[in-house]
């Protein structure tokens, strides 16, 4: 299935199971994959007949900047169906969600989840 790619966007947000993660916030960086065929709207050069990947981009903002969960694996799961909620033509996404500065006492680049959700 053909694809549009959001890649390495990067927002700042409120969310872990820490008190501290919530109060000061932190970076997360986002690889999103759509998947729907493009053809008609290679065909047509319409933006009718494709995902709006600027209205993705803000649901995607929106989520992780304006709500707050505790875990990464909810915050992924709601930035999913944002997706679905604002881009009907898209069937699944695969996302990956990185949380460069986890609290962990050690040194990584990131920790993450990556999920893959088909249209409900």
């Amino acid at each position: 299935m053909d694809k549009i790619l959001l890649s390495n966007l990067v927002f700042f947000g409120h969310h872990g199971v820490l008190p501290e993660e919530q109060a000061l916030g932190q970076p997360f960086e986002l690889d999103v994959t759509l998947f729907m065929p493009l053809n008609k709207a290679g065909r047509s050069d319409d933006l009718a007949d494709t995902a709006d990947y600027a209205a993705v981009y803000a649901v995607i903002r929106d989520v992780v900047t304006k709500e707050r969960y505790a875990l990464i694996e909810a915050l992924a799961e709601h930035i999913c169906d944002g997706i679905f909620e604002a881009a009907p033509p898209v069937q699944r996404v695969s996302l990956r969600l990185k949380k460069p500065q986890a609290p962990i006492d050690g040194m990584f680049d990131y920790v993450g989840v990556e999920i893959e959700r088909d249209r409900p």
